[in-house]
């Protein structure tokens, strides 16, 4: 070992190593099926060793046969204090908290748990502000926009609502799954009654705003959620997928002269 890490101290060309791990570490997980494409660990183990806080973030591969099992055992670790919640257990986890914030209970998923002082712990969802933001954030006016998402799991939701909440005029809500995608257009209608919500095909035509919300994308021989030679140039094209920079979909789209925003841009 380098002599410098061994006396306890972090060399600086390493980011995103936390603090030296002592009995006083603070834990925080994020569990997912898969995880190996989140970007969490690298951003919240830098932000921690930047704060000097004794605290680290690791992740936890779990499949959703096994996630009641695992929290189980979790609520016994008395020095874990939150869980980063990644796709496909946003949903499934609403069974094992204690509470949920206002932004969660409308969307009816959340990708946060905290754990109060007293035990209990508190669901909350930041991935559609946090896609509303970053793209706010590089000047893209989304106020009287129409948008197409696709994908009405957890990640769909969150940022379904939360275009929604940003004023776009017309969602169209694409999802293999029915009666998710049905679920989440009612959830529109209801918190958005001025929204015109549809559902229907992943057809990006005349639409301003393309957001692809499914896992595809994370696998190099994924299968594209909508046809870039569909999509108008001067479109944006949002994927929320972490698995790299660019993901396939915003590679083809920037082609065509489109504006791009890439999942890392959630974070």
């Amino acid at each position: 070992m380098n002599d410098t890490i061994a006396a306890g101290e972090v060399p600086d060309e390493v980011p995103g190593l936390p603090l030296p791990l002592s009995g006083e570490t603070r834990l925080y997980a994020i569990i997912g099926d898969p995880v190996a494409q989140v970007g969490s660990p690298g951003a919240f183990n830098a932000a921690f060793r930047r704060l000097g806080a004794k605290a680290v973030l690791f992740p936890v591969h779990v499949a959703a046969e096994d996630l009641a099992d695992l929290l189980i055992g979790f609520r016994a670790i008395r020095n874990l204090d939150g869980i980063v919640v990644t796709v496909p257990h946003k949903i499934a986890v609403l069974d094992f908290l204690d509470a949920v914030e206002p932004n969660g209970e409308k969307v009816g998923a959340v990708n946060a748990i905290r754990t109060e002082p007293d035990g209990r712990w508190v669901g909350g969802n930041f991935d559609g502000v946090g896609c509303v933001n970053g793209l706010l954030a590089a000047g893209h006016a989304l106020a009287g926009k129409s948008a197409l998402v696709v994908g009405a799991g957890g990640a769909g939701r969150a940022v379904a609502h939360a275009l929604a909440d940003a004023g776009v005029s017309r969602l169209r809500v694409v999802d293999v799954d029915a009666a998710r995608r049905d679920r989440l257009a009612e959830g529109l209608r209801t918190h958005h009654p001025g929204l015109a919500v549809e559902t229907g095909a992943a057809e990006p035509e005349g639409f301003d705003v393309v957001v692809n919300c499914t896992p595809l994308g994370m696998r190099a021989d994924d299968a594209l959620p909508v046809d870039p030679e569909r999509i108008r140039p001067g479109s944006l094209v949002v994927d929320v997928v972490l698995k790299a920079p660019r993901s396939r979909l915003l590679q083809e789209a920037e082609t065509r002269g489109c504006r791009v925003q890439g999942g890392r841009a959630m974070l």
